[in-house]
């Protein structure tokens, strides 16, 4: 088990650029990790996962090319470089932990962080 804490988040205009982080506590980091959001009234869904060796990333179709996911395995830190950011990537995000060598699917996910709060105003 992984204690996971998201920070970075906050309000934003469209355009603009934020960088959520997630802090990983535990004997161990050596998971795939993932980023999910969630919207008022929405399912949560997958941002953006990378392996433990960092060789494998996937990103959802609606952030390709906008978002980076990062990790430092010393640090236990992932992180979620966020760029030209649109109102409706307003969201709650999530950090979570997996044991799946490659998974992009909530559900895949067994430790979650509290979630950080991201708004992009028009």
């Amino acid at each position: 088990q992984v204690q996971l804490v998201e920070s970075g988040g906050g309000l934003v205009q469209a355009g603009g650029s934020l960088r959520l982080s997630c802090a990983a506590s535990g004997r161990t980091f050596r998971y795939t990790m993932g980023w999910f959001r969630q919207a008022p009234g929405k399912e949560r869904e997958p941002v953006a996962t990378v392996t433990w060796s960092d060789e494998i990333k996937y990103y959802a179709d609606s952030v390709k090319g906008r978002f980076t996911i990062s990790r430092d395995n010393a640090k236990k830190t992932v992180y979620l470089e966020m760029n030209s950011l649109k109102p409706e990537d307003t969201a709650v995000y999530y950090c979570a932990a997996s044991n799946r060598g490659v998974a992009t699917q909530s559900w895949e996910y067994v430790d979650w962080g509290q979630g950080t709060q991201v708004t992009v105003s028009s």
